[in-house]
């Protein structure tokens, strides 16, 4: 179900760029000039590039749950009827194992600091003794980061097995460090831009990097007779001797300061074109985000509510058998009492 969703056209839109109005031969209209920049395809299309965003997916899913742990270490009264005993549990055993490798990381550090202090004035023996358990100590620290990794898959897989617990830990996002949400949010970046690679293909690829070349060598042979036309506007306002030569001077320096200006809105406008198609593509790819999560959130809230429904049918069936079962039973102990009554009035 997962593959599927992600599997389905992501809410994008080429940005409109084309400022030229339209004429009425559309054959003599100009070329889109940052055409290059815009991928023509807007979902993936091979089933690597969705795997590959499905893998990147999970991660980030993942990574917002175990971003959330210390949350619900240090606040276990409110998330207990939330989250479950089980997971409770993982989470203290892994809280557990967290500390004891900051105290020792801690104790680490300060004999290190010790024996900067006190290399220079104790003996070589000592000191290699020193030096040898210190690197037992760091050495002692793998098994310990091991169990603490193994600690992490165990609570995962609790909360990936409970989607009701992870959702309602999610909705705590507020309570998530500053250094975490911005490991996320570099995260979902660079989702965005793995996703603009998958659906950019190679030939899209190569007339984009052309494009910025084009534009790049362009700049600098601009800036190249920026440069020329000001060096002689200097020389000539240095070297001039009298006033009608000031006024030839001032005649050149206003067509110079007419064409730098026109290089200059030229720039401008070339700046501001691509300033806007990359804000468009990225509030078009917050909105695609939010609306893959919300597509998320409506699958999984659909899947409860298919859970309940079956549950109360179950039930339904089950309580109408019994009704079924207590009313036959009762026709047969008044079908006997009429017996016994028949039989004694014979008598």
């Amino acid at each position: 179900m997962a593959l599927d969703i992600l599997a389905m056209a992501p809410l994008y839109q080429a940005p409109a760029i084309n400022r030229i109005g339209p004429k009425t031969d559309p054959s003599n209209r100009p070329a889109d000039p940052l055409k290059p920049l815009v991928p023509s395809r807007t979902k993936l299309t091979t089933i690597e590039a969705k795997r590959i965003m499905s893998i990147l997916d999970e991660a980030i899913y993942k990574v917002e749950l175990v971003t959330l742990l210390s949350y619900v270490a240090s606040n276990r009264e409110d998330v207990e009827g939330m989250l479950g005993e089980d997971i409770l549990r993982a989470v203290r055993e892994h809280e557990d194992l967290c500390q004891v490798l900051l105290e020792n990381v801690r104790c680490l550090k300060e004999k290190e600091r010790q024996l900067q202090e006190q290399e220079e004035a104790e003996e070589e023996g000592w000191l290699r003794d020193r030096l040898l358990s210190i690197e037992l100590q760091k050495s002692s620290l793998l098994p310990l980061t091991q169990q603490i990794k193994d600690s992490t898959k165990n609570v995962l897989r609790l909360l990936l097995s409970n989607p009701q617990a992870a959702r309602l830990l999610q909705m705590q996002m507020q309570s998530r460090s500053a250094e975490a949400q911005n490991f996320i949010d570099s995260l979902i970046e660079l989702r965005g831009f793995l996703f603009e690679k998958l659906v950019t293909s190679p030939m899209e690829a190569r007339d984009k990097a052309q494009f910025i070349q084009d534009i790049n060598r362009q700049n600098s042979n601009n800036q190249q007779i920026i440069d020329t036309l000001e060096n002689e506007l200097a020389e000539r306002m240095k070297n001039r001797n009298a006033e009608e030569e000031l006024e030839d001077l001032e005649a050149v320096h206003r067509e110079e300061k007419i064409t730098l200006e026109e290089l200059r809105w030229r720039h401008k406008v070339l700046v501001e074109e691509f300033v806007q198609i990359r804000e468009e593509r990225e509030i078009n790819s917050k909105k695609r985000m939010e609306a893959e999560q919300e597509m998320v959130r409506m699958v999984r809230a659909a899947t409860l509510i298919q859970a309940f429904w079956k549950g109360y049918l179950v039930r339904s069936l089950l309580r109408s058998k019994k009704k079924r079962g207590k009313g036959k039973a009762k026709g047969k102990e008044k079908g006997k009492q009429k017996g016994k009554e028949k039989g004694k009035g014979k008598k």
